[in-house]
């Protein structure tokens, strides 16, 4: 899927861009380690925290403070902020919980939210994973880059 992936974007001349949280950079690894991916990857941030999700790619604290890190709002500011400041064609953003702790009723082990925008769209879902830490991150990653190679896909840039 990553080979696809950047292929599809040296083909298209689509740049790419990544804001992690929970994922801690894996969906970085995972496209950098296809040869030729810095014809078209900017770069990542691991934004771990919300003084970095906040200083660095402007998630307001008005929003980490009503919605939290785990919500569809900051998967959407983080990934603006990512798409401005590696200056790319497409950027992909992931926050969750992906446990053991760190859980509320509200927000379960397991809930990811990840967002992709182009200049034409921006895509947004809310995910629940099963599993152990690092399965609720390997899904997490697998699902984000499943979500770019579908906008980006053979046909269009964006996603209807």
């Amino acid at each position: 899927m990553y080979r696809e992936l950047i292929e599809s974007c040296i083909e298209k001349k689509i740049t790419l861009a990544v804001a992690e949280s929970c994922t801690g950079g894996g969906l970085g690894k995972k496209i950098t380690s296809v040869p030729g991916a810095s014809a078209v990857f900017k770069g990542g941030l691991i934004c771990y925290s919300d003084e970095i999700k906040h200083d660095i790619l402007g998630v307001p604290d008005v929003l980490l403070k009503s919605e939290g890190a785990i919500s569809a709002a900051c998967a959407e500011s983080m990934v603006m902020g990512a798409r401005k400041l590696f200056k790319s064609d497409i950027a992909v953003a992931i926050t969750g919980i992906a446990g053991p702790s760190g859980a509320t009723d509200q927000k379960p082990v397991g809930l990811v939210y990840i967002c992709a925008e182009t200049e034409e769209a921006l895509v947004s879902k809310g995910l629940l994973f099963k599993g152990d830490r690092e399965s609720i991150r390997d899904q997490a990653v697998e699902a984000a880059a499943a979500m770019l190679c579908k906008i980006i896909g053979p046909d269009a840039l964006v996603e209807s």
